[in-house]
């Protein structure tokens, strides 16, 4: 169970809480889903009461109840109605948990069987599905006006392998498709995060009394080019970059160790300016050993990863980015980027200045704190405020 699927738990809470009037926005945080799957959960289950009061007309025959006009507006059951179990003309109807857990062990099951065709069973689909392709007649046309037994994916799966009369031509849409690419993302090993969780990086900050750290990121221009390894330091939003050839932890591990020795030949301290990193579980900084270890080999650095798809834990880069997105858009390329072009783009995010800042910009905070030699040595130098540039036209000036 991957938590997709409501529990009969989860549908007793979703009774409960519609019997208390609770909208269905708070009672999908009350059970950990969105307001939609509320919604949807509790107008696929509606139960009707069998006990609802027969109405008969002057002719004697019998008349259908009329619909409520609370029923045709949220939450479409009389669960929160006080008159629910008083005298109504109304036709009635609820949500019951154990009736919406039954329907969906029935239908789960059903669904998991399958319906097996046998060799007569087979031929036939075949023969229904190919006469009225060569009608023209689109695949769900065909599947809804004979009773054929599969379902569209079924007899996609069919035709792939090769089991049908029929070609990929005959289908009026098949061959405009072209398959989807299957990208799958590396990501941190969870053995290799022990000790180095989110939790963990709040518990060595409280005891420690830690108040800044850098915060670690990867932006991408076009898949597969060149991306951008971006660090911000949390005390005063300086951010710099440096240009990556691809998105490997090999790659990042080289980029480490190539900046900790321009440290090591300026007689600049790493552990200092770098003592904390956050970053997120991406694949290219599963190198940990090289990111956390000095030239030396001795642990110089810690390195801790939020949780997955929790980019809230480390804001103050995700919101650095929007400032390095004003100068390069989404999509742009970033293949013709030098690391020089890429410094000048960040010395004029670090001109700034800044209202969180009392008006100074974050490279005269940083500088303050750890001296211009190692705002120089990360590539930024300042930039008069008049010619400071936020847009894209900078790209258009280094010929990007």
């Amino acid at each position: 169970m991957k938590n997709k699927h409501l529990t009969l738990d989860d549908r007793i809470e979703i009774q409960e809480c519609l019997e208390k009037g609770m909208t269905f926005k708070a009672i999908g945080r009350r059970v950990g889903k969105d307001q939609t799957t509320i919604s949807k959960e509790i107008k696929k289950h509606i139960w009707t009461d069998d006990f609802n009061l027969k109405t008969y007309g002057r002719d004697g025959r019998l008349k259908a109840n009329p619909i409520c006009p609370q029923l045709l507006k949220p939450p479409f059951v009389c669960n929160p109605c006080r008159r629910k179990r008083g005298h109504c003309d109304f036709q009635k109807q609820f949500y019951r948990a154990k009736h919406a857990q039954k329907a969906y062990e029935t239908l789960l099951v059903e669904s998991r069987e399958g319906i097996p065709l046998n060799k007569e069973e087979f031929w036939r689909m075949d023969r229904i599905v190919s006469e009225n392709l060569k009608k023209g007649q689109h695949l769900y046309h065909i599947i809804k006006s004979n009773d054929i037994g599969v379902s569209q994916s079924t007899i996609y799966r069919h035709l792939k392998r090769g089991y049908l009369s029929v070609s990929p031509l005959d289908f009026p849409r098949v061959v405009k498709f072209k398959a989807r690419k299957k990208h799958r993302e590396t990501y941190i090993p969870k053995i290799s995060k022990i000790g180095r969780t989110y939790e963990d990086f709040l518990n060595f900050k409280d005891e420690n009394g830690v108040y800044a750290w850098v915060e670690l990121d990867t932006v991408i221009g076009k898949i597969g080019g060149k991306v951008i390894m971006t660090f911000t330091f949390t005390f005063c939003n300086f951010m710099f970059g440096i240009l990556l050839d691809n998105k490997t932890a090999l790659e990042v591990g080289n980029k480490f160790i190539g900046l900790r020795e321009e440290f090591a030949r300026n007689s600049a301290d790493f552990a200092s300016v770098f003592p904390i990193l956050l970053t997120d579980n991406g694949g290219e900084f599963a190198d940990i050993s090289t990111i956390e270890n000095g030239l030396d080999s001795n642990k110089e650095t810690l390195l801790f990863f939020c949780d997955p798809y929790q980019s809230s834990q480390k804001p103050k880069i995700e919101k650095n980015h929007t400032l390095f997105r004003d100068i390069c858009p989404k999509g742009h390329s970033f293949d013709n980027f030098s690391q020089e072009n890429l410094n000048v783009i960040f010395s004029h995010i670090n001109s700034v200045k800044r209202k969180s800042l009392g008006g100074k910009t974050a490279l005269d905070i940083f500088s303050f704190t750890h001296g211009e030699q190692v705002a120089s040595l990360l590539g930024i130098t300042p930039i008069p405020a008049n010619e400071v540039n936020q847009s894209p036209l900078l790209l258009k000036r280094l010929g990007l």
